[in-house]
């Protein structure tokens, strides 16, 4: 448990306000968003030990991986920031199958799990929503303490070229407002939405897929890949077309998990994800 006399972590509002206009719970659920769910599974399900095992699912919303997770016999505690997120997951634990063994608030830079009690620890958006990076490694080393000596961390990231990938395709590169978004994250990776228009996403880091794997390094821990989640395909306007048949779908997959490992093109993935263990 962290000290009880240290700071208590903060978190920049408009990230509360961006999470009561969207709804997150959702959000994977949809069609344009499927690939996403299901290359991260495929990238996830690989490297997990045999059920059941201790995981953590930090900052993971209202459980969609969770409950997945879940349903594949682990032992599945949620820890979320939003209080939003809690409510619509401890909603949907009272009629889940497989429940989760608890839910609660939380930060990840500052978790109340003990060292050595989990086996994976799941950190699928807490990196994106913090700017600082004494504030991402912290997250990640209070990882490193509730892992297991070898145990697994999967940490999210979004790419520090989504912003602009995604203005040149849906047109929002010709507000000018966003263009100075767009500005801001291939500068330096801070994005931010003065206007807090839900659209423009909201106050974030966005990584190159070096730096990703640098902070999970120099935290302590050792990674064993870095894949972008989506590749280009995240690009398409036609992902009903991709899904409404199974065997399109399965080619669409097969390519973004050739593509998604492939180095020169990581960037080109609206989200990076990297598989990590802590060594004894």
């Amino acid at each position: 448990m962290p000290p009880m006399n240290e700071p208590k972590p903060t978190i920049d509002p408009a990230i509360f306000k961006h999470y009561d206009l969207v709804e997150e719970a959702t959000r994977l659920d949809r069609i344009d968003s499927r690939l996403e769910f299901v290359r991260s599974q495929r990238i996830i399900q690989p490297h997990l030990p045999p059920p059941p095992s201790v995981i953590l699912d930090i900052g993971g919303a209202a459980g969609i991986y969770s409950f997945w997770l879940a349903g594949l016999g682990h032992t599945v505690h949620l820890i979320d920031a939003m209080p939003r997120h809690i409510e619509q997951a401890s909603e949907r634990n009272r009629t889940a199958a497989h429940k989760l063994a608890s839910i609660a608030l939380g930060d990840a830079r500052a978790l109340t799990h003990a060292v050595n009690s989990a086996d994976v620890l799941l950190l699928m958006g807490p990196l994106y929503h913090l700017q600082q990076r004494t504030d991402r490694i912290a997250a990640l080393r209070e990882a490193r303490r509730v892992l297991r000596p070898g145990g697994l961390l999967f940490a999210a990231a979004i790419s520090r070229f989504a912003s602009v990938l995604d203005g040149l395709f849906s047109g929002h590169l010709d507000i000018p407002e966003f263009q100075k978004i767009v500005e801001r994250d291939l500068k330096d990776g801070c994005h931010l939405n003065p206007s807090n228009n839900p659209a423009f996403f909201t106050t974030a880091y966005f990584h190159q897929p070096e730096e990703l794997a640098q902070e999970i390094t120099d935290a302590g821990l050792t990674v064993q890949e870095v894949q972008g989640v989506e590749g280009p395909a995240w690009l398409l306007r036609n992902h009903d077309h991709h899904w409404s048949d199974p065997q399109r779908a399965e080619r669409l997959l097969a390519a973004a998990d050739r593509l998604g490992r492939e180095p020169s093109l990581l960037g080109a993935s609206a989200h990076l994800l990297a598989v990590a263990q802590r060594h004894p």
